[in-house]
């Protein structure tokens, strides 16, 4: 099962008024990040940032100057999403925003049938208790020291260790979970599936840019990281 862990920032708080200025998202198969993530700064038109957003994200008008507008990046953004089941932290937040954007360019609005908002999760599963993406890595003790300010991406991350530790933490995460449990649609934890290898295993979908950006965050997760034996070697650039 596909799923794609997303996180806006904007200009303010009015959907209607203030615009959509970075979006990032992080690439979940049965719950296990792919490495593949998705990143764009938006250029708001005729719209400034307001101090209080600034605030909370740092983002400046003179850092969007030279970005590209909605109507350049919304081919890669729903290319990105395709058909995987969205997953943000008060999702009606961002999905509002997604589709006033998406509204202004007379394209076909997301449905929030098939969103997951982790806060609403998080409200359930730990009643009263602080809910914000800060105390749930606070909670599963996430680790968040590379994160100053609020962003997009980083956020998606973090988001994505949350949402994990939500459905029932690395077990699920690895598939874990016992054979009687449902597997089917309509769980929020959506279950374990046996998977076959492909008699011919697909092509890779990655661009020469994702895959060095993956490359440089295995790096970081030191030498004992599962992920570097499955690290294929870098291909090295012919001399001239």
């Amino acid at each position: 099962m596909r799923e794609i862990v997303f996180d806006t920032e904007t200009t303010g708080l009015e959907f209607e008024a203030d615009r959509l200025i970075e979006i990032g998202g992080i690439e979940l198969w049965n719950h296990i990040p792919t490495g593949r993530s998705f990143h764009r700064f938006i250029r708001p038109a005729d719209r400034k940032v307001h101090p209080e957003a600034l605030a909370i994200h740092g983002i400046s008008d003179e850092m969007l100057a030279d970005k590209p507008l909605f109507a350049e990046v919304v081919e890669d953004i729903l290319e990105f999403f395709g058909d995987a089941r969205l997953i943000a932290h008060n999702a009606s937040f961002d999905i509002r925003f997604m589709n006033a954007e998406l509204a202004r360019l007379q394209r076909p609005a997301i449905s929030m049938e098939g969103v997951v908002d982790t806060l609403q999760m998080a409200r359930r599963k730990f009643p009263m208790a602080p809910a914000t993406l800060d105390a749930l890595c606070s909670r599963f003790q996430i680790d968040t020291t590379k994160r100053d300010k609020h962003g997009a991406l980083v956020d998606s991350e973090l988001l994505a260790q949350v949402y994990i530790e939500l459905i029932g933490g690395r077990q699920a995460a690895l598939g874990l979970v016992s054979a009687g449990d449902n597997g089917a649609g309509g769980s929020e934890t959506g279950g374990a599936s046996r998977i076959r290898p492909r008699p011919v295993p697909l092509g890779s979908r990655l661009s020469p840019d994702e895959i060095e950006r993956h490359r440089a965050f295995i790096g970081t997760l030191g030498s004992d990281a599962l992920w570097l034996s499955h690290l294929e070697p870098a291909t090295e650039t012919p001399a001239a």
